[in-house]
């Protein structure tokens, strides 16, 4: 772990910009409309953008270790397109949420190729919440890769809380809804990052649940000027209409993000040196 503030602080004291750009990729959360991150992450991989680190809150994050581990695009949307909501939570209503995050680890030993953030094959950090400070708990560099996406996937209320060294972690969108700030700490020179927010318009709630959902994309629109400072480009995929758990949308998901990172495509080629758009 290390705090984001202080190389966020690193990087801002930086004047000479690399010849070739070190483009960090900044995945947001979003629960099943995480998916739509895979479309993105088809399109760089058409137009060879060359992702140099990856780091992901939430579902971003669980999409980001897969990317890391040296999963295909293919694979992952493989994944995605039969994931069901037990692969990753089990049914345990508590005092301090509705599920346990347990079933997670048995997913994400079948979704990744390697299990440590060592092992990566492309650098990777994982956003996790300190539900005590309200802090950014970030994880990278070395150790097991499953506490950190559990505890970046646990969404307040739905999840229960994950315990690690004394203290209760949460869901990484809470304290940072998109990690782009952790990238530029990590010494990427350009940073994308990927949001997924949902619009409010004809809001018409069916469940608590989507009530606390509202709630916190409200709170999230409030702060998001931190990480909008830190970001070179920002690609929000469309994915009004499609619930947090819409598994089942997974092709809808994924042609929304190819849509969104089409639109910012000439802007992130621009960054490349000239043989680099040649070579794309």
């Amino acid at each position: 772990m290390s705090s984001w503030v202080d190389d966020f602080r690193r990087w801002a004291r930086l004047t000479q910009p690399e010849s070739e750009p070190a483009i960090g990729l900044a995945l947001g959360g979003g629960f099943a409309r995480g998916i739509a991150h895979l479309g993105v992450l088809r399109v760089f991989e058409q137009h060879q953008i060359p992702v140099r680190m990856i780091a992901g809150v939430s579902a971003g994050a669980m999409v980001a270790a897969a990317y890391a581990s040296g999963r295909t695009v293919p694979e992952i949307a493989a994944a995605a397109r039969s994931m069901k909501f037990g692969d990753v939570a089990g049914w345990r209503p508590s005092f301090l949420g509705l599920t346990g995050s347990e079933p997670m680890v048995a997913f994400l030993r079948r979704l990744l190729k390697v299990y440590r953030f060592e092992e990566m094959r492309i650098p990777l950090a994982v956003v996790a919440t300190d539900l005590e400070t309200g802090q950014p708990v970030i994880f990278r560099d070395h150790g097991d890769v499953f506490l950190p996406i559990r505890a970046s996937c646990s969404y307040p209320g739905l999840f229960q809380p994950v315990r690690y060294q004394d203290r209760y972690l949460v869901d990484g969108a809470m304290s940072m809804e998109v990690p782009a700030p952790v990238l530029r700490g990590m010494g990427a020179t350009h940073v994308i990052a990927v949001s997924l927010p949902v619009n409010g318009e004809g809001f018409n709630p069916r469940n608590m649940l989507q009530v606390v959902n509202r709630c916190f994309q409200i709170l999230q629109t409030r702060t998001e000027h931190h990480w909008r400072r830190a970001s070179s480009v920002v690609i929000q995929p469309d994915v009004s209409g499609l619930a947090w758990d819409s598994f089942d949308s997974a092709e809808r998901l994924i042609e929304r993000g190819e849509k969104a990172a089409l639109a910012a495509l000439p802007r992130i080629r621009a960054w490349l040196a000239p043989s680099a758009r040649q070579a794309a």
